[in-house]
């Protein structure tokens, strides 16, 4: 299986949406250094959010506000992708080291509200997790 992030733990609540995983696939010697989280706005790849995330051997911690996402120029429908970075290597984040397939349809967890704009994370159907803006504020 390819490197990636593995997520463990998503707690979107109080206005923040906080990541917990570990890193799989690296040696550990790879996973020195400092790391951050990364979103990438789908529509706009050169738009990019950075986070401090916190490591521990393989384990990552970060949260990023939602406030962060609100954004001028968003169609009705916004979504940004997570990796976890440490500058020379880019983590996807997902969640692929359990038995349920098809994450999309079956994890869904609760939108947060930032003046018109509604955040929830969101897997994808190669059981990746993004964050999806909706302007207008329901899913």
């Amino acid at each position: 299986m390819k490197a990636h992030a593995e997520i463990a733990e998503v707690w979107p609540r109080d206005g923040r949406i906080r990541l917990v995983g570990r890193i799989h696939g690296l040696p550990a010697r790879d996973t020195a250094g400092s790391w951050e989280l990364v979103l990438t706005r789908r529509a706009h790849p050169d738009r990019r959010l950075r986070y401090a995330a916190d490591l521990k051997d393989d384990r990552f911690e970060s949260e990023l506000p939602v406030a962060d996402l609100a954004a001028p120029d968003y169609a009705p429908v916004e979504e940004w992708d997570i990796h976890l970075s440490d500058g020379t290597v880019e983590l996807r984040a997902g969640k692929h080291l359990d038995d349920i397939r098809g994450k999309k349809k079956i994890f869904v967890y609760p939108e947060q509200h930032v003046g018109n704009l509604g955040v929830r994370p969101y897997y994808t159907i190669k059981d990746n997790l993004s964050l999806e803006c909706r302007t207008g504020g329901s899913a």
